[in-house]
């Protein structure tokens, strides 16, 4: 099984969407400054993630997402995510 996820950073106001097979690892690595994207957000908080059954099932859902923008994906599909600034 394959996790698309989007986290979001109060920090930058920025979300960011990624795939991967090991969740947790990843998620840690996101805020342990491992990731080369993601060290200046830390700390960033988990949105929404999906599980899907393939990597390519992963992969077309995070590009999907990354096209209409993390925020409107969001709200296009009533997920409920409220953004304080």
């Amino acid at each position: 099984m394959f996790h698309v996820y989007i986290l979001y950073s109060h920090s930058l106001q920025k979300f960011y969407v990624g795939s991967c097979s090991d969740f947790e690892r990843r998620f840690h690595e996101h805020n342990t400054a491992q990731s080369r994207f993601t060290k200046a957000g830390v700390p960033w908080i988990l949105v929404i993630k999906f599980l899907t059954p393939t990597r390519i099932d992963a992969l077309a859902l995070e590009k999907k997402i990354k096209r209409r923008g993390a925020q409107r994906f969001l709200e296009d599909n009533n997920y409920p995510f409220a953004l304080s600034r």
